[in-house]
């Protein structure tokens, strides 16, 4: 934790106020989301405790309940199809392209008449084809959820990620590219849906003012971010764009040896922004290759990172619920189809594909061995 950090940590524990609600004068996660709403230009920041927290919020926001289909990437960690199913709904895979984000062309193929929502992830730094979904969407009538958790900060030509969508989540977990241990936030311009979200975030939100001036009041429950984790995630919200920045240029110098390489049998994942990329994925022919690969520390074969692939989405694959009566899928339309070959494409991808870490402070050893072996 750099020396911001534990100054802002240390004025939160000096102050007495852990809790957003009910101290004495300004809030922390006021002003967190406040800076949140300035740097990725949207109206509205909910701050949550966690990404997944964000997810049913923007859920809940939206209207997304029992019966309606929720569109999901077979690629993503499973949150992001656990989600619906918090909130009633069940969710739809679709395949992932070679950009290890969702295949504009298999969401158009699996849309129905009950599709309601899609929820497009921007995985490892890599950004959707947002472009292409919104376009699906709108022709379908479906409300866009980014799931951004993984890529807070990043573009797609020229708008950031969370902001594109009818809503986003960001998740601030000990993984992501801003991090308080755990965290989240919706981020949207829709005022229903951030009033809708703030209500369910917060048992006590009736009392809360400014908030719920044109919604009916439904009770929610407890997701709210506490005065710490805002405190440490502001000084770091501040330094997103450099740390970005030492992240692109990284991507950069292995691009730089890719182009004067002889080393066959590798490419580099394709990027729906490339100008502006930060993430850095290498697609081998070999699924072999890919495996030894990633057996370097800063590296993984992306079919062996477990929850982030739909063939091990245990609980979500069982369809069960912790009642039968609260069971989503007993309320769904049609059966939806969850099995092993339900989304072959992306496990050929995940087979073949490693995600490279572009460490901003310290060069790992797959970066290392990367740019040496390019430079072949």
């Amino acid at each position: 934790m750099r020396v911001r950090e534990m100054a802002a940590a240390v004025r939160v524990l000096a102050k007495g106020d852990l809790a957003r609600y009910g101290g004495s004068g300004s809030s922390e996660t006021a002003r967190f989301e406040r800076d949140l709403r300035t740097t990725i230009g949207v109206e509205h920041a909910l701050a949550v405790n966690s990404g997944t927290s964000a997810l049913i919020g923007a859920l809940v926001g939206a209207g997304i309940g029992p019966g309606d289909e929720v569109l999901v990437p077979a690629f993503t960690w499973v949150a992001t199809a656990a989600a619906p199913l918090a909130v009633g709904a069940v969710p739809v895979l679709v395949e992932i392209d070679e950009s290890l984000t969702m295949d504009a062309a298999d969401l158009a193929r699996k849309i129905t008449p009950h599709t309601r929502a899609v929820i497009p992830v921007h995985m490892l730094n890599l950004v959707c084809d947002m472009d292409a979904i919104m376009k699906v969407a709108a022709d379908h009538d479906l409300v866009v959820i980014e799931d951004a958790c993984q890529a807070i900060g990043v573009t797609h030509r020229g708008r950031r990620v969370g902001s594109i969508g009818h809503a986003g989540a960001f998740s601030f977990n000990q993984h992501k590219n801003i991090t308080s241990g755990e965290g989240g936030a919706v981020l949207t311009n829709d005022r229903r849906i951030h009033a809708r979200a703030a209500m369910h975030h917060d048992v006590g939100s009736y009392e809360r003012p400014g908030w719920i001036e044109t919604e009916a009041l439904f009770p929610g429950v407890n997701h709210r971010m506490p005065e710490l984790s805002a405190a440490v995630l502001r000084p770091q919200l501040a330094r997103i764009d450099a740390q970005l920045a030492r992240r692109r240029d990284r991507r950069r110098r292995v691009l730089d040896r890719v182009a004067g390489s002889s080393w066959s049998g590798v490419t580099v994942a394709p990027h729906h922004d490339p100008d502006a990329a930060v993430g850095l994925a290498l697609t081998f022919d070999d699924p072999a290759q890919a495996r030894a690969f990633g057996a370097l520390r800063g590296a993984r074969r992306l079919l062996d990172s477990g929850r982030h692939v739909y063939a091990n989405w245990q609980p979500v694959l069982a369809k069960r619920a912790h009642h039968p009566r609260l069971d989503p899928h007993a309320w769904a339309h049609r059966e939806v189809d969850y099995g092993p070959d339900s989304c072959p494409a992306t496990l050929d991808v995940l087979a073949r594909t490693c995600a490279v870490e572009l460490a901003p402070e310290v060069p790992t050893p797959a970066f290392q061995v990367l740019t040496r072996a390019m430079g072949r």
